[in-house]
Protein backbone atom coordinates (compact mmCIF):
# COMPACT_ATOMS: atom_id res chain seq x y z
CA UNK A 1 0.00 0.00 0.00
CA UNK A 2 1.27 3.31 -0.98
CA UNK A 3 1.80 5.95 1.62
CA UNK A 4 -0.08 9.17 1.18
CA UNK A 5 1.09 12.29 2.83
CA UNK A 6 -1.19 15.10 3.52
CA UNK A 7 0.39 18.57 3.62
CA UNK A 8 -1.43 21.34 5.31
CA UNK A 9 -0.46 24.75 4.10
CA UNK A 10 -0.70 27.54 6.49
CA UNK A 11 -2.80 30.48 5.35
CA UNK A 12 -2.68 33.91 6.69
CA UNK A 13 -5.86 34.92 8.42
CA UNK A 14 -6.57 37.78 5.99
CA UNK A 15 -6.48 35.52 2.93
CA UNK A 16 -9.68 33.90 4.00
CA UNK A 17 -11.63 37.20 3.62
CA UNK A 18 -10.15 38.36 0.30
CA UNK A 19 -13.22 37.57 -1.78
CA UNK A 20 -15.84 39.06 0.58
CA UNK A 21 -13.81 42.26 0.90
CA UNK A 22 -13.85 42.81 -2.87
CA UNK A 23 -17.59 42.46 -2.93
CA UNK A 24 -17.94 45.08 -0.26
CA UNK A 25 -15.73 47.47 -2.19
CA UNK A 26 -17.86 46.94 -5.28
CA UNK A 27 -20.98 47.69 -3.27
CA UNK A 28 -19.32 50.81 -1.85
CA UNK A 29 -18.52 52.09 -5.32
CA UNK A 30 -22.14 51.50 -6.35
CA UNK A 31 -23.38 53.49 -3.34
CA UNK A 32 -21.03 56.35 -4.20
CA UNK A 33 -22.33 56.49 -7.75
CA UNK A 34 -25.90 56.51 -6.50
CA UNK A 35 -25.17 59.33 -4.07
CA UNK A 36 -23.50 61.38 -6.80
CA UNK A 37 -26.43 60.78 -9.11
CA UNK A 38 -28.88 61.92 -6.43
CA UNK A 39 -26.81 65.02 -5.78
CA UNK A 40 -26.68 65.85 -9.48
CA UNK A 41 -30.43 65.40 -9.85
CA UNK A 42 -31.03 67.57 -6.77
CA UNK A 43 -28.72 70.26 -8.12
CA UNK A 44 -30.46 70.23 -11.51
CA UNK A 45 -33.88 70.44 -9.89
CA UNK A 46 -32.70 73.29 -7.64
CA UNK A 47 -31.39 75.21 -10.64
CA UNK A 48 -34.68 74.64 -12.48
CA UNK A 49 -36.66 75.86 -9.47
CA UNK A 50 -34.45 78.93 -9.10
CA UNK A 51 -34.73 79.66 -12.81
CA UNK A 52 -38.51 79.34 -12.68
CA UNK A 53 -38.64 81.59 -9.61
CA UNK A 54 -36.46 84.19 -11.32
CA UNK A 55 -38.54 84.00 -14.48
CA UNK A 56 -41.92 84.45 -12.77
CA UNK A 57 -40.59 86.96 -10.25
CA UNK A 58 -38.56 89.20 -12.53
CA UNK A 59 -38.51 88.31 -16.22
CA UNK A 60 -42.20 87.75 -16.82
CA UNK A 61 -43.38 90.91 -14.97
CA UNK A 62 -40.91 93.03 -16.93
CA UNK A 63 -42.37 91.73 -20.19
CA UNK A 64 -45.91 92.70 -19.21
CA UNK A 65 -47.55 96.13 -18.94
CA UNK A 66 -45.78 98.10 -16.15
CA UNK A 67 -47.54 99.10 -12.95
CA UNK A 68 -47.66 102.89 -12.61
CA UNK A 69 -47.91 104.77 -9.31
CA UNK A 70 -48.61 108.54 -9.31
CA UNK A 71 -48.07 110.87 -6.35
CA UNK A 72 -48.11 114.63 -5.74
CA UNK A 73 -51.20 115.44 -7.80
CA UNK A 74 -54.04 117.45 -6.30
CA UNK A 75 -56.13 118.71 -9.18
CA UNK A 76 -55.40 115.75 -11.46
CA UNK A 77 -56.39 112.15 -10.90
CA UNK A 78 -53.80 109.39 -11.22
CA UNK A 79 -55.71 108.01 -14.22
CA UNK A 80 -55.45 111.37 -16.03
CA UNK A 81 -51.68 111.34 -15.60
CA UNK A 82 -51.49 107.75 -16.89
CA UNK A 83 -53.69 108.62 -19.87
CA UNK A 84 -51.19 111.29 -20.90
CA UNK A 85 -48.60 108.54 -21.41
CA UNK A 86 -50.74 106.24 -23.57
CA UNK A 87 -49.36 107.67 -26.86
CA UNK A 88 -45.96 106.27 -25.81
CA UNK A 89 -47.43 102.79 -26.39
CA UNK A 90 -45.07 101.24 -23.83
CA UNK A 91 -46.01 97.55 -23.93
CA UNK A 92 -43.63 96.55 -21.14
CA UNK A 93 -41.15 97.89 -18.61
CA UNK A 94 -38.27 97.83 -21.07
CA UNK A 95 -40.19 99.91 -23.63
CA UNK A 96 -41.01 102.65 -21.14
CA UNK A 97 -38.91 105.79 -21.79
CA UNK A 98 -38.44 107.91 -18.65
CA UNK A 99 -37.30 111.06 -20.47
CA UNK A 100 -40.18 110.92 -22.92
CA UNK A 101 -42.63 110.46 -20.03
CA UNK A 102 -41.24 113.51 -18.20
CA UNK A 103 -41.49 115.58 -21.38
CA UNK A 104 -45.10 114.57 -22.00
CA UNK A 105 -46.29 115.18 -18.44
CA UNK A 106 -44.43 118.49 -18.02
CA UNK A 107 -45.91 119.74 -21.31
CA UNK A 108 -49.31 120.05 -19.62
CA UNK A 109 -49.70 123.73 -18.77
CA UNK A 110 -51.08 123.03 -15.28
CA UNK A 111 -48.07 120.89 -14.28
CA UNK A 112 -44.89 122.61 -13.18
CA UNK A 113 -42.53 119.60 -13.15
CA UNK A 114 -42.46 115.81 -13.06
CA UNK A 115 -40.06 113.08 -11.94
CA UNK A 116 -40.32 109.57 -13.42
CA UNK A 117 -38.44 106.60 -11.95
CA UNK A 118 -38.31 102.99 -13.16
CA UNK A 119 -37.82 100.18 -10.65
CA UNK A 120 -37.14 96.66 -11.92
CA UNK A 121 -39.01 94.51 -12.77
CA UNK A 122 -42.29 96.33 -13.53
CA UNK A 123 -42.73 99.46 -11.37
CA UNK A 124 -43.02 103.03 -12.67
CA UNK A 125 -43.13 105.80 -10.06
CA UNK A 126 -44.31 109.27 -11.15
CA UNK A 127 -44.16 112.34 -8.91
CA UNK A 128 -45.75 115.55 -10.20
CA UNK A 129 -45.71 119.14 -8.97
CA UNK A 130 -48.72 121.14 -10.10
CA UNK A 131 -48.73 124.86 -10.70
CA UNK A 132 -50.23 126.88 -7.86
CA UNK A 133 -52.39 129.82 -8.95
CA UNK A 134 -51.75 133.21 -7.40
CA UNK A 135 -54.18 135.12 -9.64
CA UNK A 136 -56.85 134.69 -12.29
CA UNK A 137 -57.67 136.46 -15.51
CA UNK A 138 -60.05 136.02 -18.44
CA UNK A 139 -59.40 135.30 -22.10
CA UNK A 140 -61.67 135.07 -25.12
CA UNK A 141 -62.21 131.57 -26.49
CA UNK A 142 -64.74 130.89 -29.23
CA UNK A 143 -66.54 134.11 -28.44
CA UNK A 144 -66.77 133.33 -24.72
CA UNK A 145 -64.91 134.73 -21.73
CA UNK A 146 -63.02 131.88 -20.04
CA UNK A 147 -61.25 132.04 -16.66
CA UNK A 148 -57.60 130.99 -16.60
CA UNK A 149 -55.14 130.88 -13.72
CA UNK A 150 -51.69 132.44 -13.37
CA UNK A 151 -48.85 130.97 -11.33
CA UNK A 152 -45.98 132.88 -9.74
CA UNK A 153 -43.88 132.60 -12.91
CA UNK A 154 -46.62 134.21 -14.98
CA UNK A 155 -47.62 130.97 -16.72
CA UNK A 156 -51.24 130.75 -17.82
CA UNK A 157 -53.05 127.47 -17.30
CA UNK A 158 -56.73 126.48 -17.37
CA UNK A 159 -58.84 126.39 -14.25
CA UNK A 160 -59.74 122.83 -13.30
CA UNK A 161 -63.17 121.90 -12.04
CA UNK A 162 -61.71 119.73 -9.24
CA UNK A 163 -59.25 122.41 -8.11
CA UNK A 164 -58.25 122.23 -4.45
CA UNK A 165 -57.36 125.95 -4.35
CA UNK A 166 -59.45 128.37 -2.30
CA UNK A 167 -60.80 130.65 -5.00
CA UNK A 168 -61.42 133.45 -2.46
CA UNK A 169 -57.67 133.81 -1.90
CA UNK A 170 -56.94 134.22 -5.62
CA UNK A 171 -57.71 137.73 -6.95
CA UNK A 172 -58.85 138.49 -10.47
CA UNK A 173 -56.37 140.51 -12.51
CA UNK A 174 -57.99 142.23 -15.46
CA UNK A 175 -56.53 144.46 -18.15
CA UNK A 176 -53.61 142.19 -19.04
CA UNK A 177 -52.83 142.19 -22.78
CA UNK A 178 -53.74 138.51 -23.17
CA UNK A 179 -56.42 137.62 -25.71
CA UNK A 180 -55.75 133.89 -26.10
CA UNK A 181 -53.77 131.14 -24.44
CA UNK A 182 -51.45 128.46 -25.72
CA UNK A 183 -49.75 125.68 -23.75
CA UNK A 184 -47.06 127.13 -21.49
CA UNK A 185 -47.87 130.74 -22.43
CA UNK A 186 -46.74 133.49 -20.03
CA UNK A 187 -48.02 136.98 -19.43
CA UNK A 188 -45.75 139.82 -20.68
CA UNK A 189 -42.58 140.29 -18.62
CA UNK A 190 -43.38 143.73 -17.22
CA UNK A 191 -46.54 142.41 -15.51
CA UNK A 192 -44.75 139.55 -13.75
CA UNK A 193 -43.62 142.00 -11.06
CA UNK A 194 -47.28 142.43 -10.13
CA UNK A 195 -47.74 138.65 -9.93
CA UNK A 196 -44.68 138.41 -7.68
CA UNK A 197 -46.14 141.06 -5.39
CA UNK A 198 -49.45 139.20 -5.14
CA UNK A 199 -47.63 135.92 -4.37
CA UNK A 200 -45.56 137.60 -1.66
CA UNK A 201 -48.71 138.91 0.04
CA UNK A 202 -50.31 135.45 -0.09
CA UNK A 203 -47.21 133.82 1.37
CA UNK A 204 -47.32 136.15 4.38
CA UNK A 205 -50.17 134.03 5.71
CA UNK A 206 -52.46 137.01 6.19
CA UNK A 207 -55.79 137.27 4.39
CA UNK A 208 -55.20 140.63 2.75
CA UNK A 209 -56.10 139.31 -0.68
CA UNK A 210 -59.52 138.29 0.60
CA UNK A 211 -60.28 142.03 0.81
CA UNK A 212 -59.64 142.47 -2.93
CA UNK A 213 -62.07 141.12 -5.52
CA UNK A 214 -60.32 142.49 -8.59
CA UNK A 215 -57.07 144.19 -9.61
CA UNK A 216 -57.41 146.19 -12.82
CA UNK A 217 -54.25 146.97 -14.77
CA UNK A 218 -54.41 150.37 -16.46
CA UNK A 219 -51.67 150.72 -19.07
CA UNK A 220 -50.15 154.14 -19.46
CA UNK A 221 -47.98 155.70 -22.10
CA UNK A 222 -44.34 154.67 -22.48
CA UNK A 223 -45.07 151.14 -21.31
CA UNK A 224 -45.93 152.01 -17.71
CA UNK A 225 -49.08 150.99 -15.83
CA UNK A 226 -51.11 151.77 -12.73
CA UNK A 227 -53.60 149.77 -10.72
CA UNK A 228 -57.26 150.11 -9.81
CA UNK A 229 -58.20 147.99 -6.81
CA UNK A 230 -61.81 146.96 -6.29
CA UNK A 231 -62.42 145.93 -2.66
CA UNK A 232 -64.59 142.91 -1.97
CA UNK A 233 -68.23 143.81 -1.30
CA UNK A 234 -67.74 147.40 -2.40
CA UNK A 235 -68.35 149.39 -5.57
CA UNK A 236 -65.65 151.94 -4.77
CA UNK A 237 -62.58 152.00 -7.01
CA UNK A 238 -59.21 152.63 -5.41
CA UNK A 239 -56.55 154.12 -7.69
CA UNK A 240 -52.96 153.35 -6.73
CA UNK A 241 -49.54 153.09 -8.31
CA UNK A 242 -47.92 149.84 -9.40
CA UNK A 243 -46.55 149.04 -5.93
CA UNK A 244 -48.70 146.41 -4.27
CA UNK A 245 -47.74 145.15 -0.82
CA UNK A 246 -49.11 144.72 2.70
CA UNK A 247 -48.57 148.38 3.60
CA UNK A 248 -50.41 149.53 0.47
CA UNK A 249 -53.39 147.29 1.29
CA UNK A 250 -53.47 148.46 4.91
CA UNK A 251 -53.37 152.06 3.71
CA UNK A 252 -56.22 151.32 1.31
CA UNK A 253 -58.43 149.79 4.01
CA UNK A 254 -57.82 152.70 6.41
CA UNK A 255 -58.60 155.21 3.64
CA UNK A 256 -61.80 153.36 2.76
CA UNK A 257 -62.94 153.39 6.37
CA UNK A 258 -62.21 157.08 6.84
CA UNK A 259 -63.75 158.19 3.54
CA UNK A 260 -66.89 156.13 4.09
CA UNK A 261 -67.39 157.85 7.42
CA UNK A 262 -66.94 161.30 5.93
CA UNK A 263 -68.69 160.78 2.59
CA UNK A 264 -70.75 157.61 2.16
CA UNK A 265 -71.55 158.37 -1.49
CA UNK A 266 -68.01 157.93 -2.90
CA UNK A 267 -67.27 156.23 -6.20
CA UNK A 268 -63.47 156.52 -6.38
CA UNK A 269 -60.51 157.01 -4.03
CA UNK A 270 -57.14 158.11 -5.35
CA UNK A 271 -54.10 157.05 -3.30
CA UNK A 272 -51.51 158.08 -5.88
CA UNK A 273 -48.90 160.78 -5.41
CA UNK A 274 -48.71 160.31 -1.63
CA UNK A 275 -52.09 161.88 -0.85
CA UNK A 276 -55.72 160.80 -0.48
CA UNK A 277 -58.48 162.25 -2.64
CA UNK A 278 -61.88 160.98 -3.60
CA UNK A 279 -64.65 161.50 -6.12
CA UNK A 280 -68.35 161.40 -5.40
CA UNK A 281 -70.88 159.60 -7.55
Amino acid sequence: MSDYSIRFEEYEDDSIFDAPSAEKKSEGRTDDRTTRAVKIIFAVLSVCILFEFFFYKFVRPSLMAPQVSVTGQKNYSAMEIVDMLRPMNARNWYDFDERAAVSIIASASAIDSAVVRKVFPNKIYISVVERQPVAMTFINRDGMSVAVQIDRNGVLFPERTMSAVDINSVPIVSGLPVDHMTEGMRIPLKFRVLIDQIAAIQESGKKYMAAISEICVVQKEYGNYELILIPAGSKIKVLTDRTLNEDALKYMMVALDVVNRIEPDVSEIDLRYGSVSYRKR
